[in-house]
């Protein structure tokens, strides 16, 4: 994973961390790119954000323009970074794990696997969802190779997760996961307004990742809160097992 400026406190990653340790069949190292190590719990193998040529022109692709995304993830691909090697899966930190990580790891060998982007879908076009990346360091170094080349040009699509899902599109890579493994709270488990008022939040019987992109966070879908009427829901009890601690869930509601 990787964790920069304030938007998400330590927490995220610690949780994370035991999400992957609760569903993982085999041996994995759990690594952090950070500014910040502070609250990590020592699990947690942490290296400084990777330093490109081109920081000046990803930050103000990050905060400015059209085309803004966290593309900051992109630099993860860079090979020889924490010595990564063989299927690596790099996972946003809002993301909670709700079953079996190890075919995500075993999923088409040799190539760049996501979720397949519920609004591409919809929308008819190719392109796959950030949230959840199974790829190979040393397989998939063009991923990183010609990001410096894209990030100070005209920048063809928008966000990171486009540009990762083109770039493999591209080289005969990209692979979905299979349907349901990689869900998204306010698409799949959100009852439709005005049912969301009524109705609990469901947990999709094969849904390996899911994703809360957007709003609500889990803090909120914990509870059942969100500013945006269409995505307020009751409270989701079973997050309380799968994202939080054991020492967490005495001050949530039953």
């Amino acid at each position: 994973c990787i964790k920069w400026g304030n938007k998400f406190p330590a927490y995220y990653v610690n949780r994370l961390y035991a999400g992957v340790k609760r569903h993982m069949d085999r041996p994995f190292r759990f690594v952090c790119f950070t500014e910040n190590a502070e609250g990590l719990r020592p699990e947690v193998e942490v290296f400084p954000l990777p330093v490109v040529a081109y920081e000046d022109a990803m930050v103000r692709a990050m905060t400015t323009g059209k085309r803004r995304g966290s593309w900051r993830k992109v630099t993860i691909f860079q090979p020889g970074k924490a010595e990564l090697s063989g299927p690596c899966l790099q996972l946003d930190l809002d993301v909670v794990i709700t079953g079996p990580l190890g075919p995500l790891i075993d999923h088409a060998p040799g190539k760049v696997c996501m979720g397949r982007d519920w609004l591409e879908r919809r929308r008819h076009r190719p392109g796959g969802h950030g949230s959840a990346v199974r790829f190979d360091p040393h397989l998939h170094r063009y991923l990183f190779d010609g990001f410096g080349e894209y990030i100070t040009g005209e920048m063809q699509w928008k966000g990171e997760q486009k540009y990762t899902s083109m770039t493999a599109l591209a080289h005969g890579d990209l692979e979905y996961f299979p349907e349901g493994w990689i869900c998204s709270f306010k698409r799949q488990s959100i009852p439709v307004f005005p049912l969301n008022f009524l109705r609990v939040p469901v947990l999709p019987d094969d849904c390996r990742v899911m994703c809360f992109h957007g709003t609500p966070k889990m803090e909120e879908a914990l509870v059942g809160d969100c500013p945006k009427l269409r995505y307020r829901t009751r409270p989701a009890a079973w997050l309380r097992d799968l994202w939080l601690d054991a020492n967490e869930k005495d001050w949530m509601p039953g």
